[in-house]
């Protein structure tokens, strides 16, 4: 009798475990489980705005000034030139453009730079069958120990104007001498005229057409 009371109390026992261990699990199920709060979201550096720097502006480029016309400032006081003769005065001229003037009807050769004359003389030119050409030419070659390829004859301080071969060099200034359409200038001339030349300064001559203070040369 008293082994069947302890049975019965064993199993009660455990029934009450088995029925609070089961509430347990039921409310443990039941409890809503606790709200995790999401963290505010971080801007990255590709969310983020960038400033732009400002676009320079280029101001427009000035126009290029528009070179003055060379004009003729002063002319040597030298009267009429004798074939043979020259003048040649650089003192307290500045530097400048040159410039080679040549009017065939007073047979002269003027030098110019920046519009002052610095030399002057009589020349030869080109006969009737050989003319000397008229216009503005550039010179092209300098050589100072020049020979005619086709003559054969020396032709100093040579400052080639075209290619076939027109010059202006150094020579015998006599009256009643004539070239091949060259301009011959006396030699020592030619020396001083071409050291004070360069390529691409301009030879312009004329026929009969002399300048005076004041009038433009080129431009």
């Amino acid at each position: 009798m008293a082994a069947r009371r302890q049975a019965l109390a064993a199993k009660m026992i455990l029934a009450s475990v088995t029925l609070g261990v089961a509430a347990a699990v039921t409310i443990a199920a039941d409890r809503p489980s606790p709200r995790t709060r999401a963290a505010p979201p971080v801007a990255t550096r590709a969310d983020r705005p960038v400033a732009t720097p400002p676009t320079p502006v280029r101001p427009a480029p000035l126009p290029a000034p528009t070179p003055e016309p060379l004009t003729v400032k002063r002319v040597l006081d030298i009267g009429p030139i004798k074939f043979g003769d020259y003048a040649w005065d650089t003192k307290g001229i500045p530097d400048g453009p040159v410039v080679i003037t040549v009017d065939l009807a007073a047979q002269v050769l003027s030098v110019f730079r920046g519009g002052y004359e610095i030399g002057a003389a009589a020349i030869l030119y080109g006969t009737d069958d050989k003319p000397t050409p008229l216009g503005s030419f550039p010179i092209t070659m300098k050589d100072a120990r020049h020979v005619s390829s086709i003559y054969g004859a020396p032709m100093p301080y040579t400052l080639r104007l075209t290619d076939d071969g027109v010059s202006v060099h150094g020579t015998e200034v006599a009256w009643g001498y004539a070239t091949h359409g060259c301009i011959g200038v006396p030699t020592a001339f030619a020396r001083l005229l071409f050291a004070e030349a360069k390529l691409g300064d301009h030879v312009i001559i004329t026929r009969g057409k002399s300048l005076a203070t004041g009038q433009k040369i080129i431009g």
